[in-house]
């Protein structure tokens, strides 16, 4: 007697999910305890749950599924950590989301308002305009440009240290000039 592909499959598939059930708390909790956030971590195990359906007809000849789900988890957070390691090194960050995030803190200000987010936009505007022309030019070439310290530093020939000192130094500047916006 033959065994049936398709008996093999949802004995497979059966596997899969009662692996992604009893496995999915414990991959969560270690990929938090990485340092990653709990949508990051929920799209990893996922990831790897759906790259693991996609390969269904492998699981059938896999011994301990949770050992080799734990094995693709912790495959695709050194993937992911060598990926931010090059981009740290190579001066990249999520520029725009980053910066606006330290000045609405820095302003005291809750982006969920939507009257708040349309003033902010405006105030926000104005206090770019009104930045030194050096610490605007960082702050425009990263947020809008997409730019990253080495780029600019590149082609402008300034140091990254001076220039993340000059970001630093507009984020403050607006913070202030926003809360001040907040005040008045």
């Amino acid at each position: 007697m033959k065994n049936d592909p398709a008996s093999d499959n949802s004995e497979a598939h059966r596997r899969l999910e009662e692996a992604y059930k009893s496995q999915k708390p414990r991959l969560l909790a270690r990929l938090r305890r990485a340092g990653r956030t709990l949508e990051e971590a929920e799209d990893l195990v996922h990831e790897v749950y759906t790259a693991t359906m996609e390969r269904l007809h492998r699981v059938a000849g896999i011994y301990n599924l949770p050992a080799w789900i734990n094995a693709s988890v912790t495959r695709r957070m050194i993937d992911l950590w060598r990926r931010d390691e090059v981009r740290k090194k190579h001066g990249e960050t999520d520029v725009a989301e980053e910066t606006l995030r330290e000045i609405i803190d820095g302003a005291g200000l809750d982006p969920l308002d939507g009257y708040v987010r349309d003033c902010l936009i405006d105030a926000l505007n104005d206090a770019l305009k009104v930045l030194p022309p050096e610490q605007r030019k960082v702050l425009e070439a990263q947020v809008f440009g997409g730019m990253t310290f080495r780029e600019i530093g590149e082609a402008t020939g300034i140091s990254i240290d001076t220039l993340t000192a000059r970001k630093r130094y507009a984020v403050r500047n607006l913070s202030r000039a926003l809360r001040h916006w907040i005040e008045h």
